[in-house]
Order: structure tokens, then C-alpha cells, then sequence
């Protein structure tokens, strides 16, 4: 994994709208991350890659807060899907905020993305509450929650 620079910016929205390119369909409209400005993002370094073989596998967006991280977005590109490159960007993250020092790590996901819930589930992301999003009238959003030990 490393950082992400202004270069990578095109990239970064090509492999985002790939990613989330089923769920754009099922929505009927585009997931909020397809149309994050991610400029500010990779300025603030909170964009990080995974690459394998000098090609782009996938990408999350991990914003840093006083006492927790927010994991706003991870998308693996579907060349890649499948392979194991979502998880191993979820132990990254892990160690991350150990390396950090953050208790906790926070998401929300679209309570259609099922998938998701499953996978986040699976790795210990617990759910804390379903609410509106705010931002697209009729979409509920499902918040969880991941503990982590200083050790």
C-alpha cells in the first residue's frame, strides 16, 4: 500500500467506478464514492493504493479522526476482484490503526450492499444502526463498527 499523489487521480476515478459499477446499476444512480471529489483526498493523504505486479488492484479511503478512523471507501478494481485484495487492505487497515493508535475503525455501507455487510461482518465489523443518507433521499445506510486491541 502506498500514499496516493495528484498523478494518480485519474486512476483513482476510473477504478472507483469500475468497482462500484454493479451497485450503480442496481441503485440506479451512482454510489457516493463515484462522485467524491477525490483531489482534496490525496492532497490530505487519506487515498492509499494496492498494487500488485505495477497495476492498481484496488484503493481505500481512510480518513484519520481524533479517536477513530472512518474507512470511507474501498474498491477493489474487477480485474482483481476476488483474489483476496479486499481483505488483505482490510488487515492493512487494522494494522494501521494500531500503528496509529486509533481504537476503532467506523464505516458505512448502503444496507443493499449485502455483500459488503457480509464481508465486513465476517472480519469483525459490528452493526451499530441503520439511518438515511442524507444525501440520496430513500437510501438507508448501515454504520459498523470494528474494535481494535492496542496489542
Amino acid at each position: 500500500m502506498r500514499p496516493a499523489s495528484p498523478e494518480d487521480l485519474k486512476r483513482i476515478t476510473t477504478l472507483t467506478a469500475a468497482a462500484y459499477r454493479p451497485y450503480t446499476e442496481l441503485f440506479g444512480a451512482p454510489p457516493i464514492p463515484v462522485t467524491e471529489d477525490y483531489a482534496p483526498r490525496i492532497e490530505r493523504g487519506e487515498v492509499w493504493l494496492r498494487e500488485v505486479g505495477g497495476e492498481t488492484a484496488g484503493l481505500m479511503v481512510v480518513e484519520r479522526h481524533l479517536d477513530h478512523l472512518m474507512l470511507f471507501s474501498i474498491a477493489v478494481s474487477p480485474a482483481f476482484q476476488g483474489g483476496g485484495h479486499g481483505l488483505a487492505m482490510l488487515n492493512w487497515l487494522e494494522g494501521k490503526a494500531r500503528e496509529w493508535a486509533q481504537p476503532e475503525i467506523r464505516l458505512y455501507t448502503n444496507a443493499l450492499m449485502e455483500r459488503n455487510i457480509a464481508l465486513y461482518s465476517a472480519f469483525g465489523f459490528q452493526e451499530t444502526g441503520r439511518r438515511p443518507n442524507p444525501y440520496r433521499p430513500g437510501w438507508t445506510l448501515v454504520d459498523m463498527t470494528k474494535q481494535i486491541n492496542a496489542a
